[in-house]
């Protein structure tokens, strides 16, 4: 999998370039953070309607696909419920880093700007997070690219742990 990296901003993910946008939004979370903030802003208010009338609510498992255009340049936008934040555990995590490839998968994704579960409101460090990415990751080569939304310091910790497994894989 090739590991690109944007800041999470709205405008650094209008030329971000991908097919689909994943984010994921904890429950009782209002207004909702990290990107799905961004995209309800963008979308002006709309997740925060959506999640007033219970048609989406963060609940754990949950996955909802919205039409990102034309107010994003993502054809899908996909949102994944972590369940509350006080329950986000590595466990929850990689269920819904495992969930994420899946959907992809189906999907037939070939490059997404993926927000790691936990990672907007630092519920799972960049280093844990990374780790399990690359565990995961190995047993399914088939997702091309993922950008993922990280600030530029976090990137840095999670490029070096990337490169280092590259070179025990080489």
């Amino acid at each position: 999998m090739d590991l690109r990296f944007v800041a999470p901003s709205l405008r650094r993910l209008d030329l971000a370039g991908a097919e689909v946008l994943v984010c994921c939004l904890v429950q009782g979370e209002r207004p909702p953070g990290g990107v799905a903030g961004l995209i309800d802003w963008r979308f002006s208010g709309k997740l925060s309607r959506l999640l007033l009338r219970g048609f989406v609510t963060g609940e754990l498992g949950e996955v909802v696909l919205l039409p990102g255009r034309p107010k994003l340049p993502f054809d899908k936008l996909l949102f994944f419920g972590l369940g509350e934040a006080k329950g986000f555990d590595e466990r929850v995590y990689r269920m819904t880093v495992e969930r994420i490839l899946e959907r992809l998968a189906g999907l037939n994704t070939r490059r997404a700007v993926v927000e790691l579960p936990g990672r907007a409101g630092e519920l799972i460090s960049a280093e844990r997070a990374a780790a399990v990415l690359l565990e995961i990751t190995e047993e399914r080569p088939e997702h091309d690219s993922w950008t993922l939304v990280e600030s530029p310091e976090t990137q840095r910790v999670i490029q070096k742990l990337w490169a280092l497994d590259r070179r025990r894989q080489a």
